[in-house]
């Protein structure tokens, strides 16, 4: 029997809705049933599959790569913008100073005190120059309570003719040096017990004035690309009014040569001096020395990164030709640097030793007392051992301290000679007035520091000390050789017109002999020496100026202004407050 489709929709819609309120009917009681958990619910994640970033294609068509070719399609487009002209920020620019090369100054104070100086130079053709300088600084003296004469002066004259350029420098100097003192430390003593016609006489026939000359030659020559890189060069006559003189000459080749990233380097020296003194100390027999060391010190450095190291060795061969023995001398020369942190702080030490020539010419110059009887000889300094630390504690603070031990074999130290009435020498020199040199092996333990400072532009200070501690071998004491040394500077510009600074100095106690006068013996009297101890002290300095204009400036200094009156040497006091007013001037030619 055939159904017809539309009565077999109806049919399946009556039993679909049926079927729906069947399953819509509640039955209010479903039953009771126990359920009992074996395990608790895990839950699982199943391993997931992932789709790679960059499929693989094996389409041989679709894995070509197609060639982009791209093309700018550009137009001209009209803009109305019309930039405006850019200004330039005022800046006040300072005027530069201008630097002269010659100037003259001038200047006076009490105690009839002359300070002169005259630099004169001048640029010839060529890049050859010429110069000049001249000084005297003189004294009428009038130290309180000296019963002998304490003026002195110092003139010197100094020529050079030179040239300079890129690959060659060199000059020829000329010096002549006059220098006049007295021998004024007498001791009270000597002339205490005499009468007074018997002490003036006494004092009257002492002559107690010493002159030294010096006439010097020499010579510099400095090749900008040449294994010589530098060969100085220099002869000194020295004399004085005791007929006393010295020659020496001093010639210093140096070698360099930079192989790879590695400095060699080679000095050598010749030093030659001989000389002599009319007589000894007791007036007997003339005194004569003469001594040629040869010296060659090779080295090379080594530079890594932050560490500089410069290996060498010194080896010096000395020879007596007056008196003396022959000698041989090796010495180390090692010194090294490393940045701990850059310039902030930098470690350096070293180990050096050198065959250091005396001379009559630089005994004088530490002590103008010294008598014309001297023993020369040359002092061997075995090492120098030193670390430090030097850098900065800010941008414009920078510090260095070091400490250090030393060895010296024959060094000299500056004695008071010893006076008898029996003495045949009366020259102006052998009443206990001067000083003689002694040698002795000295052993040094010092520690040095210093700090400098640049506040600003206009404000700098510096101050630095060293503490010294001496072991002798035979003297008893290390002679005038002070253990405390203390030094500090300030300077500052005031306005633009006017400046000023400040200096002291301190020096520590030092040792001597002095005289002291026998009980036993009335007259003649007779003297024996004790070991005495030379106060410390202390020198302040100040000075003020006024620039009036770039080329004229006005100055006034004062010295020793806390009027200490101490002494440098025993029985050697020093000049009270003395001031100085003087000017300044600077030109062209």
């Amino acid at each position: 029997m055939k159904i017809n489709f539309q009565y077999k929709i109806a049919i399946v819609t009556v039993l679909l809705g049926t079927q729906f309120t069947v399953a819509q009917k509640k039955d209010e009681n479903i039953g009771t049933e126990v359920v009992n958990v074996v395990k608790p619910y895990t839950a699982t994640i199943s391993d997931a599959f992932k789709v790679k970033e960059t499929p693989s294609l094996e389409d041989d068509e679709t894995s070509k790569k197609e060639n982009i070719q791209y093309n700018i399609f550009s137009f001209p487009v009209a803009s109305t913008f019309t930039p405006s002209k850019g200004k330039a920020a005022g800046v006040d620019k300072a005027a530069q100073e201008k630097i002269y090369n010659n100037y003259a100054t001038l200047a006076a104070g009490n105690y009839g005190n002359i300070n002169a100086e005259l630099f004169v130079t001048q640029t010839l053709e060529n890049n050859n120059y010429i110069g000049a300088m001249l000084r005297h600084l003189s004294s009428q003296g009038g130290i309180k309570d000296l019963v002998l004469d304490d003026k002195f002066s110092n003139s010197s004259l100094d020529l050079t003719y030179g040239s300079r350029s890129r690959t060659l420098s060199w000059n020829a100097d000329l010096g002549y040096q006059r220098q006049m003192y007295n021998w004024y430390g007498l001791n009270p003593l000597f002339s205490e017990n005499l009468v007074a016609a018997d002490r003036d006489a006494f004092i009257n026939g002492i002559d107690s004035k010493q002159t030294y000359q010096n006439i010097s030659l020499g010579g510099r020559l400095q090749l900008g690309e040449s294994v010589l890189k530098e060969a100085t060069i220099k002869f000194n006559r020295f004399s004085d009014a005791f007929s006393s003189g010295e020659n020496r000459l001093v010639i210093k080749p140096s070698l360099g040569l930079d192989i790879m990233d590695e400095k060699i380097k080679v000095d050598f020296v010749l030093d030659y001096i001989n000389g002599k003194f009319d007589k000894d100390y007791n007036a007997l027999t003339e005194l004569k020395y003469g001594y040629t060391s040869f010296g060659v010190k090779p080295s090379f450095q080594i530079n890594r990164e932050d560490l500089s190291v410069n290996f060498g060795a010194g080896f010096f061969y000395s020879m007596a030709t007056e008196s003396g023995k022959n000698k041989f001398f090796i010495y180390p020369n090692i010194t090294a640097s490393y940045k701990v942190v850059g310039d902030l702080m930098v470690a350096y030490a070293g180990a050096e030793g050198a065959l250091k020539q005396n001379s009559f010419q630089d005994f004088v110059q530490q002590n103008f007392f010294v008598s014309p009887t001297l023993g020369i000889a040359p002092t061997d300094q075995k090492f120098d051992i030193y670390v430090g630390l030097k850098g900065k504690l800010a941008n414009t603070i920078g510090y260095n301290i070091r400490g250090s031990i030393m060895n010296e074999g024959a060094k000299p130290m500056f004695l008071r000679n010893q006076f008898s009435f029996s003495n045949a020498n009366k020259n102006g020199y052998a009443f206990g007035n001067s000083f003689d040199v002694v040698y002795d092996d000295v052993k040094t333990v010092s520690f040095y520091g210093e700090l400098k400072a640049d506040f600003s532009k206009n404000v700098s200070f510096g101050v630095n000390g060293t503490f010294s501690s001496y072991t002798t071998d035979t003297q008893a004491e290390a002679w005038n050789l002070p253990s405390l040394q203390l030094g500090a500077n300030l300077d500052f510009n005031i306005t633009d017109k006017w400046y000023a600074g400040t200096s002291v100095f301190f020096v520590g106690e030092r040792k001597d002999l002095k005289f002291v006068q026998g009980l036993t013996a009335v007259y003649p009297p007779t003297y024996g020496t004790e070991t005495t101890t030379l106060d410390s002290y202390f020198d302040l300095n100040a000075h003020v100026g006024y620039k009036y204009s770039d080329r004229l400036t006005f100055f006034l200094k004062g010295n020793n202004l806390a009027n200490q009156n101490y002494q440098r040497w025993i029985n050697y006091p020093v000049q009270g407050v003395q001031g100085l007013i003087g000017a300044n001037y600077k030109f062209d030619f």
